[in-house]
């Protein structure tokens, strides 16, 4: 044999493992294969989990919205009897007193539900404007307010906590008729 032959065959048992190598790579790769498949099913399960649990919130969500209405509701119950209490001494006739009881009793039970509720009116007529509180439908000239102060009130505002619920509805003073504006008179010097 030549040398270039010796290097050859050598370089041919170099190339080709032995089985024992083959056996060991075999064994690594049924491994990998295994540990593969268990990540895949825990991904798996943590995936259905996890969509159990949306579903499992979303449920106890609409449950709670639900059982929220029916407390309005049941609570709104008695002033609906009072309502019709009302109604039925209308019917009754008379000189309209007990009519007008009977609205200021509804009226009463109302507010004081809504109050229970955290329901708060927003106080307008006599203090200065504010956009955020208040709603201006009209501007009236009034030789007893000061300009931007709240003169009347159409429809009350309410707020539950610091968030409005609906401003109120009212008439802003432009102030006396023939004065000028303050904030006006200083932009034009």
């Amino acid at each position: 044999m030549t040398p270039a032959d010796e290097t050859h065959s050598e370089a041919a048992n170099e190339s080709a493992p032995p089985e024992e190598t083959i056996e060991t790579l075999r064994a690594q790769l049924a491994d990998k294969d295994r540990e593969i498949a268990e990540l895949k099913d825990k991904y798996l399960r943590a995936l259905a989990d996890f969509e159990n649990s949306r579903k499992r919130i979303r449920q106890q969500s609409e449950e709670s919205v639900r059982l929220q209405r029916e407390s309005l509701l049941r609570d709104l119950l008695p002033i609906v009897d009072n309502l019709e209490r009302a109604v039925e001494a209308a019917r009754g006739g008379g000189n309209g007193k007990p009519i007008v009881e009977g609205v200021q009793m509804v009226l009463a039970s109302l507010l004081d539900y809504l109050r229970v509720q955290g329901v708060t009116p927003i106080e307008a007529k006599g203090r200065m404007f504010d956009p955020r509180l208040h709603e201006a439908v009209d501007h009236v000239e009034s030789p007893h307010h000061e300009p931007n102060t709240v003169v009347d009130e159409m429809h009350r505002g309410y707020a539950a906590g610091d968030r409005i619920l609906r401003p109120a509805r009212v008439s802003v003073s432009k102030g006396r008729s023939g004065e000028v504006d303050p904030e006006r008179k200083q932009g034009e010097e």
